[in-house]
Parts: C-alpha cells; structure tokens; sequence
C-alpha cells in the first residue's frame, strides 16, 4: 500500500508516535455507556490502531479520498464504517448510534469549527478525545479571568467538563506543524438545556467576547438592556471575568427586559 501524501490545503499533517497515539486512543472511556467512536480525519490510521483495541464499534470519516482509499485497504472489515465525507456537513443521523464519542487528531485550521458542530450535536456526542493546536486547547480548557477564555470556553463548558491532558511537540508529526500540540478531552455534564434560551445565551456570549477589553455595559449595548439592570455590577465586568452560570443570569436578565417591551 502506498503512503498517503499530507496534503497542505487540508490542514494533514499525520502523527508518527505511536506512544502517543495510544495514550490518545486510551483516554477514550466511554462515557455514558456509549457503544461507538467517530474518528475525524484519520489519515493513515496510526491512532486508527490503538482505537480498535477498544471494545467500542468503530467509523471513520476523512475528506481526503486518497485517505479513503488507503484506509478501505487497510481496514476491510470496517466496510461501511468508512465514510468518505466533511464531519461539518455530513448528516449522520442513518449512520451512526444515536450517541457516540468523538476522536481525532483534528486539523487546525477547522478545529473551532468541529467543536461548534459538537455543539450543535451535544445530545448526541457523549464524550470528545482530540489533539490540535495547543493554544485552542489550552482556550477550550481555560477557568474565567484567564487571558486564553473566550467564546469557545464558554460554549462548551456550558455542556462539558473539560481536561488538558497532555501537550505534543511537533517533531512527532508529518510534516511539522509550525505550533505545538495539546490533547484534551471533553465529557458531557449532566445538563440537558440551560436555564435560559439557549439561542440567546449563544448570542450573548459571542456578543460579550466581541470587545473583550471592553466592560459588558458596553460590549452588550445591542441587546437593549432594560433601565433599571443597566446599574447591575455584573456589567462592569468583562466577558473573561464571567462563568458560566454568570453568562446564564445575563441572558435571563436580557430574555426578562425583552419580555417588559
């Protein structure tokens, strides 16, 4: 079998450690009693390895079709477990259980925009194990009043609790990434809806971190705040300063003095 060639334009750059690939593939533990693992972009299956040793059913989706072709070659009796396709736009609602963990060594430079599809499927994704840039994971990981918080910390500490568990450096990667690596893993918490529209919540937090030097007085003046909150101290905070419980009240005070129109 030839090796597949790490294409610049889809953000490949393959892992070559297979000690590291193993510890990513064991931290993948099944929460929820989930039967099944997605792994995104799976190039030439080195992580693919260490997955199926775990006794969970395994799929597979790369949008590289020379990838494709490989993995078909390598992994048989994965059949139709290989999906050719986009994990942002594939609906996979026919193929896959009806909740399933997510793995992946993620490229870069869609890595934010896998975690807001998780997002939107967070009924169904139980549990996510991934490696990409290290900055965007220490972010996602990040407690408030730390300069790397922001939206996406936000969003997803909302529905998950979230461990950095180890950092990568480049030389295990081919090619090298210009930026150093980190694994985390993501677990869904027990909340099912927040306390308040979760669209506006969305909208809220995204609007706080839009000027994040500025206080929210200022960074919220959009959402016409109601007179008698705008003395509120929580709005001489910035978003940084704010928890998700504190991002919860903001949005039930903004749902409350939209209701007073």
């Amino acid at each position: 079998m030839q090796n597949v060639r790490p294409k610049k334009h889809l953000g490949q750059h393959f892992l070559t450690d297979l000690s590291i690939a193993e510890r990513i593939a064991q931290a993948v533990q099944g929460h929820g009693d989930v039967g099944c693992v997605l792994e995104i972009g799976p190039g030439m299956g080195v992580l693919t390895d260490f997955l199926l040793k775990n006794p969970m059913e395994l799929y597979l989706i790369d949008i590289d079709s020379e990838s494709i072709a490989y993995l078909h070659q390598k992994y048989p009796q994965l059949g139709g477990k290989i999906i050719e396709g986009d994990y942002l736009k594939e609906n996979l609602d026919a193929v896959l259980p009806e909740r399933y963990a997510i793995a992946g060594n993620f490229p870069y430079n869609i890595s934010s925009q896998i975690f807001f599809r998780v997002l939107e499927e967070r009924q169904k994704v139980t549990e996510v194990v991934c490696m990409l840039q290290k900055e965007v994971a220490q972010r996602i990981a990040s407690p408030k009043g730390n300069k790397d918080y922001g939206i996406l910390s936000v969003l997803l500490q909302a529905y998950y609790s979230i461990e950095y568990l180890f950092s990568v450096p480049p030389g295990v990667f081919n090619p090298p990434p210009k930026v150093n690596s980190g694994v985390i893993r993501l677990t869904r918490n027990q909340t099912e809806k927040l306390d308040c529209n979760e669209k506006l919540f969305f909208q809220v937090v995204k609007g706080g971190f839009g000027n994040r030097r500025k206080t929210l007085r200022n960074s919220l003046k959009s959402f016409q705040l109601a007179e008698e909150f705008k003395s509120h101290p929580i709005l001489n905070k910035r978003a940084e300063q704010l928890d998700v419980a504190d991002f919860v009240f903001l949005t039930q005070q903004i749902e409350a003095s939209r209701g007073n129109h």
